[in-house]
């Protein structure tokens, strides 16, 4: 099992990197693509600042989300965000992806077993996990009161 987890890790870890370095190399062709729709240029805009401010447990955060994993890999790419500043983050988000996907699976599979309801018990669960951390991502800081 823990050799499965290191597998799915660093298959994870390495299709990041692949995003990372591509965004990186075209970043001027991918902030003009980004700069035609609002939403991506927005997103663009709060990951970049996030990840400026060691938005680090937000790599790990975003791998949850659905779709995170690839937005957040392209702009940390598209920001020129050093390799040695985003790896350590993806390389714990894909250990803790992984460890949660296998984890689930072996506990799936020993408490249901191989059933449809097994099945949909795991797809309720990946989607639940999933709608969690889009919540997370998603919401905003909430304001700091100044004292006078």
């Amino acid at each position: 099992m823990c050799a499965l987890v290191l597998c799915a890790a660093a298959a994870s870890v390495l299709g990041d990197l692949a995003v990372y370095r591509l965004a990186r190399r075209g970043s001027d062709r991918f902030a003009r693509t980004i700069a035609r729709s609002r939403q991506l240029a927005g997103a663009r805009k709060r990951l970049g600042h996030a990840l400026a401010r060691g938005g680090g447990p937000l790599v790990v955060l975003a791998r949850f989300a659905p779709g995170g994993r690839s937005v957040m890999s392209l702009v940390a790419g598209v920001e020129q965000r050093r390799t040695r500043e985003f790896l350590p983050w993806s390389a714990l988000a894909g250990l803790a992806w992984a460890g949660y996907g296998v984890g689930a699976g072996y506990v799936g599979g020993q408490w249901l077993g191989a059933t449809w309801l097994g099945a949909a018990v795991s797809v309720l669960a990946l989607f639940g996990a999933g709608a969690l951390a889009a919540f997370l991502v998603r919401r905003r800081p909430a304001p700091v009161a100044r004292a006078s």
